[in-house]
């Protein structure tokens, strides 16, 4: 980024060469999966630290400038329910994002072996901290922000199964008493989109509560809204 955007952001800046070396030159046996932007690594720095590494591809979409949005952003947000940024990486054609190790939340959901272990209590109690994570934004902040692509996958949930929000490199900050935006470049996961923004690219507050009411579903049955289907009727989670 440039001088004056890393001035604005009180997040350390890691060199490459250390984020090669803890991730063993981003090897494919230190790949944890694959989010909106590029593959995410688990690495570890000579000291012992764990870190997920978020590599943005360079064919994902996200330009400099949605990256330098997360950046700023989520150094401006601090809750328990939004991911905690330890560092990032600007180095030539890398852009780089460091939290700590947490699985995602689809992986724990839609995995039979791991669906086991969410009883009810923790299923609700993952759905209340998503919930408190997007009231934060919304309305708790000092900056009223909308996510624009909450999904499953951009849930990470901690040891104690706490959510963490995360993926803010689509996020839009509304000023002063604006409720409502419109956009021409309709961004974000098909299958969480609100039909107005899908169809007409408004977007709000309430194109995140759909999402959440998606999330919600997925959370409740196990199940991919994308990949939820009856034999009869061919309907996705939300049509079931």
């Amino acid at each position: 980024m440039k001088e004056n955007d890393a001035q604005a952001v009180d997040i350390p800046h890691f060199h490459l060469e250390s984020i090669l070396d803890a991730t063993n030159n981003f090897a494919s046996a230190n790949k944890l999966g694959q989010g909106g932007f590029g593959p995410v690594y688990k690495g570890k720095f000579q000291g012992g630290q764990e870190i997920a590494v978020k590599r943005l591809s360079s064919c994902s979409g996200q330009g400099f400038e949605e990256f330098k949005n997360e950046v700023v952003l989520i150094a401006k947000l601090q809750h328990r329910n939004l991911v905690r940024l330890l560092g990032y990486c600007v180095e030539g054609d890398e852009k780089i994002l460091m939290n700590n190790v947490m699985p995602f939340m689809d992986k724990n959901i839609q995995d039979k072996k791991l669906s086991v272990i969410l009883d009810w209590d923790t299923r609700f109690k993952i759905i209340l901290g998503i919930a408190r994570g997007l009231l934060y934004l919304h309305e708790d902040s000092r900056l009223r922000i909308i996510h624009r692509d909450l999904k499953a996958s951009n849930i990470l949930l901690d040891e104690e199964k706490n959510p963490k929000i995360s993926d803010f490199g689509l996020a839009r900050i509304f000023g002063g008493k604006d409720t409502v935006a419109n956009t021409e470049r309709v961004v974000g996961t098909y299958g969480y989109m609100s039909p107005e923004y899908a169809l007409d690219g408004h977007f709000s507050v309430k194109s995140d509560v759909f999402s959440f009411g998606v999330v919600v579903l997925e959370i409740i049955s196990g199940k991919r809204n994308t990949g939820f289907y009856q034999v009869e009727h061919e309907l996705s989670l939300l049509g079931y």
